[in-house]
């Protein structure tokens, strides 16, 4: 069926407390998107962020961000007092996040919840009940955020060896002294998830999906790398000795060095492929489609030795291909996942794709180019894919519109048979273009519906500082721009399901005597 969502992170709401959150403003966005006829709501990675804010280098690849939980649930559950928020700083730019202050009163605030939360009757029932179900990976991420907190944020390659390298006796010996910590770090895990959980169902009720994003590599400083360092290209000393990348090419002559250690596809193949089998399945307890990204490097990865400046020396490794989906279908069924094929994609990779089934993408902003002849031009959509007027990596398409060239703005106006100069209503027809197109999922960032230039562009992958901060302020989603996003949906086909309402449960005899047994009860009294 023929469908479409927004891209909108949860970090780009318009929450209090200075970064968007499972607050009621997520909850009115899911109300926004069954007005406007939408049956996908796409998010970015939800993992803990470090330095840098991006989710896509995270601490974890199976924890939540505690940066989400919402204060004003933690209030109404009597975990903190409003004052207590109020005093604390967030940031003075309703537009942008302050990641500065989050990192130094956020925890403050959690932490509070967790003294609270510590005498509540949840500690010893759902609280006990939630650390029994994750042990497999809570643990190892609590554990190695204690630890990181110990040693001053410091990345774990920097730990003195016996914590570094996991000694038993000395992880044994620093257990009873961290294991406050530790329960503080399970306790915001346990929040995020309760929260979650009932933004999630709510969403469900409401007719519409989560779409998430999960990175193909995790962070050289996580809890992943630290707790499985037989997984990757590590020595001895668990020091890694290629890193991931790409080459040099017509937009850097150096190549790009991400600097994510490489799996040891092998050894994980020995495995059944464990790890990756455990993470996708944690992955749909957040979401209920996955999109992966840098699809190419399961065909084949960039290898770059540890310790070059630049990309140069790598070399091309072949990756697990085919054998990773089967298993993860053996496992896990008929995974509802998309492929982030976009770049330079050479015929292997097409091919794994295709055996694969996962449908692909096509970003609008790359099919208007001096070529005239590109792979992402609406004619060469096919059914089986996603198509985007842009992506979280991209300039928004009014940003577009108004930077490219203008042979490119001409070109594109032509094709979409755009009558309009006013960048506005040209950005509309933009959107336009992607809904009328064939592919059975269309995806439009939030800002493109807003009509945002670039200074609301949530990343610049070229740019190290100033990234994933930008938000959109209360009162932008109005009713008006449901409608007219409700009306094009509509137009070309791809309106939501309306959900059937909920059918209410006649009282079991069970209640009822339940119900009696309290009334003779109270009577008695």
């Amino acid at each position: 069926m023929r469908a479409s969502g927004i891209l909108y992170p949860i970090s780009s709401l318009p929450s209090a407390y200075g970064i968007g959150s499972f607050s009621k403003e997520a909850y009115e966005f899911v109300d926004f998107l069954k007005e406007a006829g939408q049956e996908y709501w796409q998010v970015l990675p939800f993992g803990p962020t470090g330095y840098g804010d991006s989710p896509y280098q995270s601490f974890s690849t199976f924890a939540g961000n505690p940066y989400f939980i919402s204060l004003e649930q933690l209030i109404e559950d009597g975990l903190l007092l409003k004052e207590e928020c109020d005093e604390l700083y967030f940031g003075s730019n309703p537009e942008y996040c302050d990641y500065g202050a989050l990192y130094e009163n956020r925890f403050k605030a959690l932490r509070m919840a967790y003294d609270r939360f510590r005498e509540t009757e949840a500690k010893d029932k759902a609280y006990h009940a939630f650390a029994r179900k994750n042990e497999s990976w809570l643990e190892d991420y609590c554990v190695f955020m204690a630890l990181k907190a110990q040693n001053g944020g410091k990345p774990w390659i920097e730990w003195d060896a016996p914590y570094r390298n996991r000694d038993k006796a000395a992880m044994a010996v620093v257990a009873e002294v961290i294991a406050d910590t530790v329960d503080f770090y399970r306790f915001q895990q346990y929040e995020f998830m309760v929260q979650w959980e009932k933004l999630r169902a709510y969403a469900h009720k409401n007719g519409v999906k989560i779409i998430g994003d999960i990175p193909i590599y995790v962070a050289f400083d996580s809890a992943d790398t630290w707790s499985h360092p037989a997984m990757f290209e590590f020595d001895e000393e668990n020091v890694p000795t290629k890193v991931a990348g790409c080459p040099p090419d017509a937009f850097s002559a150096t190549g790009q060095l991400w600097g994510n250690p490489i799996y040891k596809w092998k050894y994980m193949e020995k495995t059944g492929f464990d790890w990756w089998i455990r993470r996708i399945a944690r992955s749909y307890e957040f979401y209920d489609v996955i999109r992966i990204d840098h699809f190419r490097g399961f065909d084949e990865y960039y290898a770059v030795p540890y310790g070059d400046e630049t990309a140069e020396n790598g070399k091309w490794e072949k990756g697990p291909g085919m054998k990773l989906f089967k298993t993860v279908r053996a496992k896990l069924g008929d995974v509802q996942i998309i492929a982030e094929d976009l770049g330079y994609i050479t015929p292997t990779v097409r091919q794994l794709l295709k055996e694969s089934g996962f449908p692909g993408m096509k970003v609008l902003q790359f099919a208007f180019d001096p070529s005239e002849s590109s792979v992402y031009l609406p004619y060469q959509h096919i059914e089986n894919c996603v198509v985007y007027t842009g992506t979280h990596d991209n300039m928004t398409t009014r940003g577009w519109i108004e930077s490219t060239s203008d042979h490119d703005r001409d070109y594109a106006r032509r094709y979409i048979n755009s009558i309009y100069t006013d960048y506005g209503q040209f950005t509309w027809d933009f959107i336009r273009e992607a809904f009328r197109s064939v592919a059975k999922l269309a995806i439009v960032p939030i800002q493109d519906f807003l009509v945002k230039g670039n200074e609301a562009r949530l990343n610049c992958p070229a740019v190290g500082e100033g990234n994933w901060q930008w938000r959109v302020t209360p009162g932008l989603l109005s009713h008006e721009l449901a409608k007219s996003i409700y009306e094009m949906t509509k137009l070309y086909g791809r309106l939501a399901p309306v959900p059937e309402p909920e059918e209410e449960e006649e009282p079991s005899a069970d209640a009822d005597a339940k119900k009696e047994t309290k009334k003779d009860a109270e009577e008695k009294a």
